[in-house]
């Protein structure tokens, strides 16, 4: 338990048995009336960002995630299945979880997986990944100077803007926050 002048963003926080990480907050004044905290949460079921009051001193549940690494294995049935590398057990993690990762996901991929107990909260892709060229896409209208670029298709269905001189079979260096071509390998 903490109190909700020690809210911070980055933390975790457990509201009705429902975990928010807090995005931001912000102490308010008001002339006539109560200073209160206002934060914003993000709900880390459904993604979606709120908007909350605190009384000052008001105690509200911190918790802490658990970090573990995970590799990728296969899809199975709408989940996505995962290897704990620590322990060695198999991990179901929701395709709701895995979300627009799994643009990046293909077997043998390390993880980092953020849990509440035995459940996933949320997962973090590697910043760079190195991935075979499977698809280009010519793009009408747009020149063919040597210094544009075309969309390449990944191997795992990820679409990247890259410069021409990349071809269907190259291994390319990716990064994945960014969706960006770094260089060819």
């Amino acid at each position: 338990m903490v109190t909700s002048n020690n809210i911070a963003a980055g933390m975790i926080l457990s509201i009705n048995e429902t975990l928010y990480r807090v995005e931001s907050c912000v102490k308010v004044n008001v002339p006539k009336g109560t200073p209160f905290i206002k934060a914003k949460l993000r709900n880390l079921v459904t993604n979606e960002v709120t908007e909350r009051n605190f009384k000052l001193n008001q105690n509200v549940q911190d918790v802490t995630l658990s970090e573990r690494r995970l590799e990728y294995l296969y899809m199975e049935g709408k989940n996505y299945l995962f290897l704990d590398i620590g322990n060695l057990e198999k991990v179901s993690v929701p395709s709701s979880v895995v979300a627009a990762n799994v643009n990046y996901l293909k077997e043998g991929v390390d993880v980092k997986a953020f849990f509440y107990g035995t459940q996933v909260f949320s997962i973090e892709l590697p910043q760079f990944l190195e991935l075979m060229v499977s698809k280009i896409e010519e793009q009408e209208g747009r020149s063919s100077q040597a210094n544009s670029s075309r969309q390449a298709v990944l191997e795992t269905g990820a679409k990247v803007e890259v410069p021409r001189f990349v071809e269907v079979g190259d291994i390319i260096k990716v990064d994945t926050a960014g969706d960006e071509y770094i260089q060819r390998v």
